[in-house]
Formats: structure tokens, sequence, C-alpha cells
């Protein structure tokens, strides 16, 4: 993994202009530089000139324009909506840190340091970046208050506030700036996390269509695949990720793109194929870490679990995210080494402490821990204040689910986990966690359904809880033959007078009936009453519930 950004510059702050820090003319040339390049220059231009006569080709081409430096690609990247490469994304933090202390009173520049202080903490998992950022973004805005056109600043700060899981903070930012704005594409972005975070899909879809609509390319597609994915479109998703993954135009962007689709894959079942899309991720960007741990994901579904855990101990190393940690816990546990899993569920509780204290909000991973791990009253109480502030997503909806069933608050449970299901994420552990439910509040059928839904998506979806799921399972058994008791017609009930013997009775010859006019006619025998005072419905009632005339 590249270098982290050595030199630490004063407050930082904002998002990418759209021009931003291009826009700002460079510094003065010392005098003593001038003449050191002059001569530089002359000498240069002597053998130059000398080789001219030496040999000058017949069909001399033109010049190639000179190769784009890290600065530039990675500006470059951010004004075409990309991911930049972690080199070009230190070299931009480097020259920015470099520049502010020289011009403190450079708005655009500031913004863009905080940017991208906020897209170094984001991928490198550090979140003492994001201090850094706030401080950027907010000397930014001394400069050039966000009133006075510094847009810029404030998708900054609704950058940061997505980063550290405050969506209705980055909410807040990016409605601002898309009120005074509606063309400014950087902002769609941040909208489109911040919906999806608090679970308003409806607005999250409206917001990707206008970024597409602003912003064709590869960034507009990778975002209509997500639509579609929370959407459960599996086609519609995977070919738009495959088309943003042919369109992307630098290694960076073509690598995420690939990861996108190795979780795709990952999401139908099918862990060859992600295995092979987070290979291809690797190959394309060797810095990609987000796509290793897709791969220790996929070798340990594929039962490779020694290379499974050899690929996550270096992404916890380098990229320690909470998520990859429980993942990695959880894989020690499946294989019963009780003593690493501990060592890693410790090290987990000291990452979501430090989080804490950088103001990011992971208590979706703390209490997806807890419920399983830990004490699943503290799932439920995180859960409950995520869900107070209005995160609403499938996943806390399915997070809190858990955490009240695994607290013995199944009844409680189960509206939560539905839910979470009927959102249209095709995930096979919200599946998983409904069927658990169902099965504890004594619902076998619904239970069996969901169980074998989930193990139908992805049978290898948790080292530890896809065993779980078919245990379960097992334990239901069978669907009993007919379908279900409640749903068989009750046996007559005997009568008290005994029926005419066969040979008593007298076949009546047949009359056709006669037409009665007048009010009050009748065409057939009112329906007898049934047990209770209800009458039986003719075997002719139709849908609605009425009935016809014979």
């Amino acid at each position: 993994m590249d270098a982290k950004p050595q030199q630490n510059p004063e407050p930082p702050l904002s998002p990418l202009p759209p021009h931003g820090a291009t826009a700002v003319p460079p510094p003065p040339t010392p005098m003593r530089t001038t003449l050191r390049r002059a001569a530089f220059g002359a000498l240069a231009g002597a053998v130059l000139v000398a080789g001219a006569v030496i040999a000058v080709p017949d069909d001399a081409e033109e010049a190639a324009p000179p190769v784009a430096g890290p600065v530039a690609r990675a500006e470059a990247a951010a004004a075409a909506g990309s991911p930049a490469s972690l080199s070009d994304l230190t070299a931009l933090i480097g020259d920015r840190q470099t520049w502010v202390e020289t011009h403190p009173a450079d708005a655009p520049s500031w913004a863009v340091l905080g940017t991208a202080y906020v897209e170094w903490g984001r991928r490198s998992a550090d979140v003492g970046y994001y201090g850094r950022a706030e401080q950027a973004l907010q000397r930014s805005l001394a400069a050039q208050p966000g009133e006075r056109g510094n847009a810029e600043a404030w998708v900054g700060l609704g950058a940061l506030a997505a980063a550290r899981n405050d969506f209705v903070a980055a909410k807040r930012w990016g409605e601002t700036v898309r009120a005074r704005e509606p063309k400014n594409w950087t902002v769609y972005p941040v909208l489109i996390d911040a919906y999806n975070g608090l679970g308003e899909y409806a607005a999250a879809a409206r917001a990707t269509e206008k970024f597409a609509a602003l912003r064709k390319g590869a960034p507009a597609l990778a975002r209509t695949s997500e639509m579609y994915r929370n959407q459960g479109w599996r086609e519609d998703a995977l070919a738009t990720a495959q088309e943003a993954a042919d369109r992307s135009p630098t290694p960076a962007a073509k690598a995420a793109a690939l990861h996108r689709l190795g979780g795709l894959a990952a999401e139908r079942g099918e862990p060859a194929e992600a295995l092979a899309q987070y290979d291809a991720a690797l190959r394309t960007d060797r810095g990609h870490l987000a796509s290793l741990a897709g791969r220790a994901r996929a070798l340990a579904a594929l039962g490779r679990t020694d290379e499974a855990l050899a690929d996550y101990r270096t992404v916890t190393a380098k990229l320690p995210r909470p998520e990859y940690l429980l993942e990695l816990g959880e894989l020690y546990e499946s294989l019963d080494l009780d003593g690493d899993a501990r060592t890693q569920y410790a090290a987990l509780r000291d990452l979501l402490t430090r989080a804490r204290s950088a103001g990011v909000d992971e208590s979706l991973t703390e209490a997806r821990f807890e419920a399983d791990h830990g004490d699943p009253e503290a799932a439920v109480a995180l859960m409950r204040t995520a869900w107070d502030a209005q995160r609403r997503s499938a996943a806390v909806a399915d997070t809190l689910a858990w955490s009240l069933h695994r607290a013995g608050r199944s009844e409680e449970a189960v509206q939560y986990a539905e839910r979470a299901v009927e959102t249209g994420v095709r995930d096979a552990s919200y599946a998983y966690h409904l069927g658990m439910i169902e099965s504890a509040l004594g619902q076998d059928g619904p239970a069996r359904g969901h169980l074998e839904e989930a193990l139908r998506t992805d049978p290898g979806f948790s080292p530890l809880a896809a065993p779980l799921a078919r245990e379960g399972l097992e334990a239901l058994g069978e669907p009993a033959e007919g379908g279900p008791a409640d749903m068989r017609p009750p046996a007559p009930e005997p009568s008290a007078e005994p029926s005419p013997e066969p040979e008593q009775k007298q076949e009546q010859p047949r009359q056709e009936p006669k037409a009665e006019t007048g009010p009050g006619a009748k065409t057939e025998e009112e329906p007898k009453a049934q047990p209770g005072g209800s009458a039986a419905p003719s075997p002719s009632a139709t849908k609605s519930g009425a009935t016809a005339a014979p």
C-alpha cells in the first residue's frame, strides 16, 4: 500500500470543486530559480541542436504531449467523479499542503485538501484524517463562506459526514447545496450515500437519475448499478456494473468497478465468479485492498480457509475496517480457533473505541458483533438509537431484528426482519435472520421458506451462520403431506338422527324451475345458517365475495 501523506498542514477543509485549486495561479518563481532554469535551458538547447545536426529523421512525428503527473491525474480523476489512485492522492495532498502554507486565504485549495483527506481516511480506514478534513474545510469556509459561493466546502462537509456514517448531517449539507446549485453534479454522490444510509431508497433513486443526467460515464453507471441492486434488480445491476468496468478511464476506477462485480457475484452465491472478479481488480490496482477482503470472503465460501485467513490477515493489518475484523474473527470461530477469535474480537473492540472517539458511527458493525458474540441488549440499544435517529436502511432494520431476537424478543423482532427482506435487497443473511425468528415463533412454514431462500441465494453467506441455517432447516423437517393441518376442511360432525336407508329414498322427477315475478320473488333457497351464525357462501361465489344467480 502506498505510504500515507507525511506532511501535516494546518486544519483541512472541503470537497473537490469543479475547478477549485486548478484555477488558482501558481506561486511566483524565485529569481534564483529563474536564472537556474535559464542556464539549464541554454545547455539543454545546445545539446538538442547538436543532436539535430547529427541526425534528423525524414518522417519526424509530432512530439507526444507530456505525461500528466500524479497531481494532475488526481485532479482529473476528481473532475470526472472517479477515484484517484492512492499514490496520486498522496501527491495531491502533499501539493495542496505546501500551497496553503504560503496561501492561507485560498479557499478552493483548502476545500480540495479537506476533500482529499476525507477520501484518504475512507480508503485507508485511518479515522484520524477525518479530523484533519474537518479543520481544512472550516478553514475554507472561514476564507470564503458557503453563502458567498463556496459550495465546494459544503459538499466536502457532506462527504465527511457520510464517511462518518452521519447520514442525517450528510443529507442536510447535500440538500443545502442542491437547493442553491441544482446542477452542481458533485453534490449528488453525497445525497445518494445519505439517502441510502437513511433507507430513503426512492429519494436515492431520484438523486441517482439526476446524477446520471448531469455526469455521464463510468461514475454514473456505478451509481446506477448500486440503485438497481438496492431495488433487487439483479440482472440490471450486473449489466450496468459491467458497462461501468468497460468504460472506466483509470486503473483505480476500473478496480472499483470490478470490485462491484465481485460483490454482485458473491450475493448471487457464485464465489468462484466473485473470486475471479476480485483477482482482476487486484491485477488492475494492487493497492485496492477492499478487493483483497472480498477475495478472502470468496475463498472462505469455497472452503479454501488457509488462503482466506492469509488474505484476511493482510487486509486487517493494512486496511483495518471493523467489518473485516469481525469477518476474520468469525472465520476463526468457525474453525474452532477460539483463542484467535477472542484476540480478533478484542482488537475489534479497540478499533470501535477509536472510531467512536474520532466521531465515526460504527454502531451497525458493533451491534452485529454484540448480538452474536457479546451483549444482545447492548446491540438492541445501539440499533434503537440508530432507528430513532432516522437511520432506517435495510441493514439497520435487519440488525435491529436480529438483536431483538438474540435478546429473547422475537415477537418484536419479526416486523423489522420482514421490513429488511421486503426492501428488495437480495441478502442471504436477511432471509436467514427472518427464518430463524419465524422458527422461534413456531411459524414453521414461513421459517422453512426463508431458510431455504437464504441457502439458495448464497449457500456460503457466512462461515458461522450458513451451517446454522442448514441445522435449522433440518430441525423443521419436511412439510406435512397435504399441506398444514389448519388448511384442511373440517371433518363433518356426526348427525344426531339416523340417515335414511338407501332403499327408502325415492328419486323425484326433475322439474325445471318456474320463473317468478313480482317483488320478493326467489330464484333459489336461502343458504342454511352455519354454526356461529354465519351463512355458508355459495359455491359460485366470485373473488369479491358476491354470490351469482343460477
